[in-house]
């Protein structure tokens, strides 16, 4: 293969949109290329008039062909680079936590200059996860691993590179689906450590002084959906004396806080028996706490549409409706938008005179306006009145700073008495 610098020419529509923030370049908007690149290679990309326009990670086998490093004007990608990047990610959240929290995102993607990869926080445990096979030469090597030849990132060793910065006890590996075989032909394994010695599959960690497991080996996301950290303390705050119905409960989270909060009863709907058990180990974790061990804790396996179908009417005080994305390809999002608009009508049924309910939507393919919507349809075929009290969207250490970023959204409203 040449060693000449991988050099690329976008449409007129693509560099306009480069040039202006966007960090992904799509397969079928790259117009010209000096030779076939591999995955994981640098791109430097030239305008029409041939000056430097950017430094992306290019892969032939993702429709995201260049994912967006650095724009502007040429710079050396070294380990000193890469340092003041992750320290910029650092700084962006400074202000954010105190010592009564420290589970926190440390980098999200594309919006802290990683793109396609997510760092978090619990304790002294982080979590590495990768969403594109790119990053995966700059993971080291694995002694005796087969190799597809991903070439690390110049100037990277991410292991190295969270060490020297963040300093944690432990670094986990987590993969997503589309680069799992990758990651195998270079000796890594969904849930491997990184760094220090291999531990527990959870690990436990503070949100407001509330303690809460992360499964960091096998759980979902990176072991625990730090992104509603916000909206959970918000149910803490309304759910004083209340009966509280979270739907799609999942561990817990909303649950502990509502306690916490001094909810006399919380109710707990998912259809995975491991994610009521994760719920219930939560509860005890923080059974010290006078709320939490007060509170009345039920829970029900079922299909969370079936069951409010049958659910008793008016009957709680505060209703959690935050489900799993329901669009995660383009083509759903049309099903995805009636699915909500048919959830928050069924929820808004279990809702007292008075009562508060809290749907959120966690689906990128459907934008906050038409998200919005379905939930105001939802409210509006009940045939009561309903007060909109807050939308929230994403948390600091969440930032999301192009649209295709901005997958969460929750609106928040009261009935009227």
């Amino acid at each position: 293969m040449s060693n000449a610098r991988l050099r690329i020419r976008l449409t007129a529509a693509a560099e306009v949109a480069v040039r202006s923030g966007h960090p992904w370049v799509y397969s079928d908007k790259v117009r010209e290329m000096n030779r076939p690149g591999r995955v994981g290679e640098v791109a430097v990309v030239y305008d029409r008039n041939d000056r430097f326009l950017a430094l992306g990670l290019y892969d032939p086998e993702s429709p995201l062909a260049v994912r967006i490093l650095h724009r502007g004007q040429p710079v050396l990608l070294d380990a000193a680079f890469w340092r003041e990047r992750l320290e910029a990610s650092i700084r962006r959240r400074a202000g954010c936590f105190d010592a009564r929290t420290n589970g926190w995102r440390v980098v999200n993607g594309e919006s802290d200059g990683f793109p396609g990869l997510v760092l978090d926080r619990y304790g002294d445990c982080c979590v590495l996860k990768i969403y594109t096979p790119v990053w995966l030469g700059s993971l080291g090597r694995r002694d005796g691993a087969g190799s597809m030849g991903i070439p690390a990132v110049p100037g990277l060793d991410l292991p190295a590179l969270v060490r020297e910065v963040l300093r944690p006890g432990r670094l986990v590996l987590r993969l997503s689906r589309n680069t799992e075989s990758a990651a195998t032909a270079e000796g890594w394994a969904d849930g491997c450590d990184l760094l220090g010695p291999a531990g527990e599959p959870s690990v436990v960690f503070l949100e407001d002084d509330l303690r809460f497991h992360a499964d960091v080996v096998v759980g979902q996301k990176t072991g625990f959906y730090l992104d509603q950290r916000g909206n959970r303390r918000e149910v803490g705050l309304i759910s004083q004396g209340a009966s509280v119905l979270n739907v799609f409960s999942f561990s817990g989270g909303f649950s502990v806080h509502a306690a916490r909060g001094g909810a006399r009863e919380v109710t707990d709907v998912d259809i995975s028996p491991h994610a009521l058990a994760s719920a219930r180990a939560n509860m005890v974790l923080n059974t010290a706490i006078p709320g939490v061990a007060r509170a009345r804790h039920v829970q029900v396996q079922a299909d969370a549409f079936e069951w409010l179908s049958g659910a008793p009417r008016g009957r709680w005080d505060v209703v959690i409706l935050d489900p799993p994305s329901f669009a995660r390809r383009e083509h759903e999002r049309a099903a995805a938008i009636e699915a909500y608009r048919r959830l928050v009508r069924l929820g808004t049924e279990c809702v007292a005179p008075g009562g508060w309910l809290l749907a959120a939507s966690c689906s990128a393919h459907v934008s906050p306006d038409e998200f919005l919507g379905a939930v105001r349809s939802g409210l509006g075929a009940s045939g009561w009145g309903w007060d909109e009290v807050k939308v929230t969207g994403h948390e600091p250490d969440h930032p999301a700073d192009f649209v295709e970023a901005r997958y969460l959204k929750a609106l928040y409203a009261r009935r009227s008495r």
